[in-house]
């Protein structure tokens, strides 16, 4: 089974309505249209609108599957339970990826308060409950401006940050202890913009590097009841937008080899 059915059949019906495609049998790959193929075989770079469930590599690795090219890959990850904007690029772009990998993130989403979990987001089930109806408006969107500037942050031991080779989340998977070194990120600006508690909407644009997840989780420690990461959407890469993004379910139907026209939604610039 593919990476991304097993992620999905294991963890979509456990955290979200939606419903997940039985597995379904491989089939032969079709050789792709040259026509169709060329473009993205000499370089273009793609806005792609993550759906859930998916993790960045998933996406590369259809697309690639899709084009027949080997020379692909994405400029920044976003968590499987998240959505939104990931750049992905082929050919001669894929020399690009780091340049946009450093450009400013900023993502929309909701913190859930009274409660955190070992990954600081839905990936695991939350624990220590504590109150947090005592919490006041002031209070919370105060408690904004001490993770607003340059901080020193904690990244999730479920990461992808590597130790001695090995990523942290799979020594963590194993019970090995691991303790991540803090990373100095930057918050250019942090937001609350709706507030029903337990839930507490947000915006926040800050460097790369930074991870909403621990956000989440030292938010609701600062604010004494315990916090974690409810969804997550990237909806902007330095002046790239989510909303000039293509829906990957139509970007793979009009790369469908049996189509002639391509008229995805891209960029070349």
């Amino acid at each position: 089974m593919a990476r991304k059915e097993t992620y999905r059949l294991k963890h979509a019906a456990k955290f979200s309505d939606e419903k997940v495609p039985a597995k379904k049998e491989r089939k032969e790959r079709v050789a792709i249209n040259p026509a169709i193929q060329l473009p993205y075989a000499e370089g273009k770079m793609l806005l792609i609108d993550k759906p859930m469930h998916w993790t960045s590599f998933d996406v590369v690795r259809k697309l690639r599957s899709m084009l027949q090219i080997k020379k692909i890959g994405h400029a920044g990850t976003l968590d499987p339970l998240a959505t939104g904007l990931l750049i992905v690029c082929t050919g001669k772009f894929t020399k690009k990826i780091n340049e946009y990998m450093t450009r400013e993130k900023e993502y929309t989403g909701h913190f859930v308060l009274g409660a955190v979990t070992p990954t600081f987001d839905l990936e695991s089930e939350p624990a220590e409950f504590k109150d947090y109806l005592g919490l006041t408006e002031t209070e919370i969107k105060n408690t904004t401006i001490q993770f607003t500037g340059t901080i020193n942050q904690m990244p999730p031991i479920y990461s992808a940050i590597k130790k001695d080779g090995i990523a942290l989340y799979e020594l963590a998977r194993k019970g090995i202890a691991v303790q991540p070194e803090p990373r100095q990120v930057t918050i250019h600006s942090f937001e609350i913009t709706a507030i029903n508690l337990p839930i507490v909407q947000f915006k926040v644009v800050c460097s790369t590097g930074t991870y909403i997840r621990s956000l989440a989780n030292d938010f609701g420690a600062a604010l004494g009841c315990g916090g974690y990461l409810g969804s997550l959407r990237r909806t902007r890469i330095g002046e790239l937008d989510v909303n000039n993004a293509v829906d990957l379910n139509e970007l793979m139907k009009q790369l469908n080899p049996e189509n002639n026209i391509d008229t995805a939604v891209v960029t070349t610039a």
